[in-house]
């Protein structure tokens, strides 16, 4: 049996070192050549650049801007016009705010206004503190009704957010620095029913390259699309 097995030993040395059989090197070897044949890359193509566009961008030199002060005008009704009488028979000298947002009922629901304090990049005129800190560098924004006793429509929810969103991102505002009027000054305003948490938090996502003035604003659990027309814009 010893003198098989050893015969068998010998014929398999015999058959390699004639090239009768291939050595397990020689399989190796091919396998990995094979397996690191080049491959074809194809050729890297940059994306196209996004632009965010500001609908509301000043044509003078723009306030250095450090927050975002949110109100409602506990009223069911108001425009411009009306808020800026009211407030000049205060003694102020307009309309203290520097966007409005109507609510149907004087405006069209949704209808973003911005007035002459933005314009021509003044103070405002709503947020007193002991430094006026809010009115020297807040851009305040109200939106029309009493959300003490109602919540805001769809319409100035979506606009609300679409102006909050540029504006952060223009003037690089975080959303610690969108408050309620009631966080600077003792006030309910802007109401119970205001969803300041959720307005704070929108932010520009994306342009769509070639549509102007189309932004996507981020939501807590999706992404909306909202399309500005510049028709609607003051």
């Amino acid at each position: 049996m010893y003198k098989a097995v050893g015969f068998s030993l010998a014929l398999m040395a015999a058959g390699l070192l004639a090239g009768c059989m291939p050595s397990p090197m020689q399989s190796t070897i091919g396998a990995i050549s094979a397996v690191q044949a080049p491959v074809h890359q194809p050729a890297f193509r940059p994306a196209p650049p996004v632009f965010i566009q500001n609908p509301w961008k000043p044509d003078v030199q723009p306030r250095k801007w450090r927050h975002i002060v949110l109100h409602h005008t506990a009223t069911s009704a108001g425009s411009v016009e009306s808020i800026h009488e009211a407030h000049i028979g205060r003694g102020w000298d307009g309309i203290g705010y520097h966007f409005l947002i109507g609510n149907g009922k004087g405006m069209d629901d949704g209808e973003i206004q911005s007035t002459f304090r933005w314009r021509e990049q003044m103070h405002g005129a709503h947020a007193k503190s002991s430094n006026n800190e809010y009115n020297e560098y807040g851009i305040g924004i109200c939106l029309v009704g009493n959300f003490q006793e109602s919540d805001p429509s769809d319409a100035q929810l979506a606009s609300v957010k679409r102006l909050v969103s540029v504006l952060k991102h223009e003037y690089q505002l975080t959303e610690s620095q969108v408050v309620a009027h009631r966080d600077v000054k003792a006030t309910a305003c802007p109401g119970k029913n205001f969803p300041i948490g959720e307005i704070s938090r929108s932010s520009v996502f994306a342009v769509l390259a070639g549509q102007s003035g189309t932004y996507v604003t981020e939501q807590p659990a999706a992404f909306q699309i909202v399309t500005v027309e510049r028709s609607n814009l003051r």
